[in-house]
């Protein structure tokens, strides 16, 4: 019986070619699409599966509650925490901190610039990221110990073996390789290629400071520790530390960290899970226009399948085999459509990775893979067959045989409504791909309260930290350059935060965003100031002073605050005033609220970034300037600078990645809905042969009958 479906099912494909041939080209293209949207999904699903025990792995967040009651976090902490709850908190098993930052590493002449990390010792056994050499016990115990990736460990010291060579950072100290682990997997939201005991700084102030936060804490729970009543229990843990501080503590299970990254009014809400829904939608929705095309299709071409059905049912056949016939005819066309789109993805996932910056690949030994694509073959061929197989099984041989069937009016309204539906979710996708398209353009034209257009910067590092008043002297002498000023963050990405600050009248705890300058970085960045000045090298007393935004001063209620005197708590308790307001600016993405801020002079900066901004038209200039004094300066160091445009366009990539997605979503959901139209009018013009023959006959044109149809 089912030899004789596929027969049947064949020769109706061979038969009717043009209609064949639309629904399974609709077919295949909503299903490569599809696929390649399960393929995305479950990429991001995957992020950080992959530990031992990562059930148990969890990021504490800190929140701070403002005065108007709005609640913000982030996973920035003090230095202290993961220690202290170690050693405090019996369900702790393990802790780590993280810093991270792309540093310079050299060994012998070899100069290169990778991503590394401060972290603790519990590190190694507390992530899955396993040691071909070294311990993970002790691997990064003391304080002049590295631990590399496999891929660092090739490119710097080839088929030797680098345990115990050194590695100079920075071009300061030298650390000695303890351990080297396995490649991180793609599939992990911590990337870096080496490792370094956060031991070297744990002396520092700013390091035994409660208020100072900007470091990552990591907990490992101890077996049968129940989250919930953990999280109540740190809870309200910083007023061990800092008595009058509202900030607390909350837990988030690290195997979401990735997917759920947005923090509102005090709790976890959103983030990539958001991309991740509507393109699962969008899946299903392709999947069902194709399935349209095929019951309308199916069901028009129902006039040639009548007389069939009659025949079968007068010599016996019953409805339920009727049924069977007309799905197993619906799967032929499924599977084939599924063959061939199989085909489509193996061509076009080299230009998929291209655009979405994965390494997917279609992987037929993995079962959850072939389950997925049999459960959508499945679907897919009952969705679409159902109609069409009821309708006809459903006809009155009686009726067939007398030829008097004709379709009534309900099975046509059917069809119309369908049609609707199609081209209704078609323009809902056009309208969105407009809708993400003007966001895009309202990012990218989006006045953050600076200019950011003629700007580069670039770390400075080894020879340079002595350096700096010459290099930024010449560098104003060279062509192309306006101006040039330093700091210790990226200007569009502050994140170093402190309530370490005291003024006269302080009735409530503020959180600062804060950020060390130098001299001209109000002239750099162009920020406007609506009080008071810059920085000066006229004013010996900057060394102490602060510049605040609009925030701060709401925050601080301050109506006045020019001259006001405020202290702070970096290295040092220092007394200064504020000699500046500035308007509000975007310290980070729009994703996150303008948050207050104060910057202050830093005399003797160690680490941080070079901003110079060029004259318009002539960065070329000012980059082979720039080049030319770091290789004086800095011969040691490859100069290394980023377009602060190109790093605000970063902090968009997911977005600017949804926004081609969708557009070429719409393009081909259209392109379905109009194969279906085209269909519709090619069987429409096939019931009417003999009234256009009769038309043409008395004279119409060949426009005419287009227009009259």
């Amino acid at each position: 019986m089912i030899r004789n479906y596929l027969i049947i099912a064949w020769r109706n494909f061979r038969r009717n070619k043009v209609f064949s041939l639309i629904n399974v080209l609709g077919l295949a293209i909503a299903f490569t699409f599809s696929l390649f949207i399960i393929f995305l999904v479950w990429d991001e699903a995957s992020y950080d599966q992959f530990h031992e025990n990562g059930k148990r792995i969890y990021c504490v967040l800190q929140t701070q509650t403002y005065e108007d009651g709005t609640v913000s976090g982030s996973d920035a902490t003090s230095a202290q925490l993961p220690g202290a709850l170690k050693e405090e908190m019996v369900e702790v098993e393990r802790a780590t901190m993280m810093s991270t930052y792309l540093m310079t590493i050299k060994v012998g002449d070899k100069v290169q610039r990778e991503m590394g990390s401060f972290v603790s010792e519990d590190f190694f056994q507390l992530f899955s990221f396993p040691l071909v050499q070294g311990n993970p016990k002790n691997c990064i115990s003391a304080v002049d110990q590295i631990v590399i990736s496999q891929k660092l460990a090739t490119n710097y010291f080839g088929t030797h073996n680098p345990i115990g060579k050194p590695i100079r950072i920075d071009n300061g100290r030298e650390f000695f390789v303890s351990g080297v682990f396995a490649d991180i997997p793609k599939n992990s939201s911590i990337q870096i290629d080496f490792a370094l005991p956060f031991k070297e700084h744990e002396k520092a102030p700013w390091a035994k400071d409660w208020g100072a936060i900007g470091e990552q804490t990591f907990i490992l729970l101890k077996e049968n520790t129940d989250p919930n009543d953990f999280n109540k229990k740190i809870k309200h843990y910083l007023k061990s530390k800092i008595t009058a501080t509202k900030d607390q503590l909350i837990l988030q299970p690290f195997t979401e960290k990735y997917l759920y990254s947005n923090f509102k009014n005090g709790v976890i809400d959103g983030g990539r899970i958001e991309y991740v829904r509507i393109l699962s939608v969008i899946a299903g929705l392709i999947l069902l226009i194709a399935c349209i095309n095929f019951m309308n299709l199916s069901t028009a071409q129902s006039m040639k399948r009548a007389k069939e059905v009659g025949i079968r049912k007068v010599i016996g056949s019953s409805r339920k085999l009727l049924i069977g016939q007309f799905m197993g005819e619906a799967l032929f066309t499924v599977v084939a459509a599924l063959i061939i789109s199989l085909g489509l993805v193996q061509l076009a996932l080299p230009f998929f990775n291209s655009l979405t910056e994965r390494e997917l690949q279609l992987d037929f030994t993995q079962s959850g893979f072939l389950v997925s694509i049999a459960a959508i073959a499945l679907t897919v061929g009952f969705l679409s067959g159902s109609y069409p197989a009821l309708f006809l099984s459903a006809l009155k041989p009686v009726i067939i045989l007398k030829g008097a069937f004709k379709f009534n009016s309900s099975t046509t309204m059917f069809r119309k409504v369908l049609v609707v539906l199609q081209f209704s979710l078609s323009i809902a996708f056009i309208a969105a791909t407009i809708i993400v398209y003007q966001q895009m353009q309202f990012i990218q034209n989006k006045n953050l309260g600076l200019d950011r257009e003629n700007v580069i910067y670039q770390t400075f590092e080894g020879n340079l930290k002595q350096k700096l008043d010459v290099f930024k002297t010449e560098l104003l002498q060279s062509p192309g350059i306006q101006a040039v000023t330093y700091s210790n963050q990226p200007l569009l990405n502050i994140q170093y935060t402190s309530n370490w600050v005291d003024w006269p009248g302080k009735t409530k705890e503020v959180n600062f965003a804060t950020a060390g300058v130098s001299y001209d970085f109000i002239k750099t960045l162009k920020i406007q100031l609506l009080a008071g000045r810059d920085f000066s090298s006229e004013n010996t007393s900057d060394s102490s002073n602060v510049i605040i935004n609009e925030e701060a001063a709401k925050r601080m209620g301050l109506i006045d605050p020019i001259g006001h005197e405020i202290s702070t708590r970096r290295d040092m308790l220092r007394k200064g005033k504020i000699i500046g307001i500035m308007k509000d600016f975007h310290l980070q993405s729009l994703h996150k609220p303008i948050e207050p801020l104060f910057i202050w002079f830093d005399t003797y900066p160690t680490s941080g970034y070079i901003t110079v901004r060029t004259e318009a038209g002539k960065t070329k200039a000012a980059l082979a300037s720039m080049d030319k004094l770091n290789k004086k300066y800095n011969p040691d160091f490859p100069f290394n600078y980023t377009f602060t445009e190109e790093d605000f366009k970063k902090q968009y990539k997911i977005e600017s990645q949804f926004e081609n997605l969708i557009q070429a979503f719409s393009f081909f959901t259209v392109f379905i809905s109009c194969l279906g139209l085209f269909g519709l009018a090619v069987f429409s013009a096939e019931q009417r042969t003999k009234e256009i023959g009769v038309r043409k006959v008395m004279g119409a044109s060949v426009l005419q009958v287009i227009c009259y149809q």
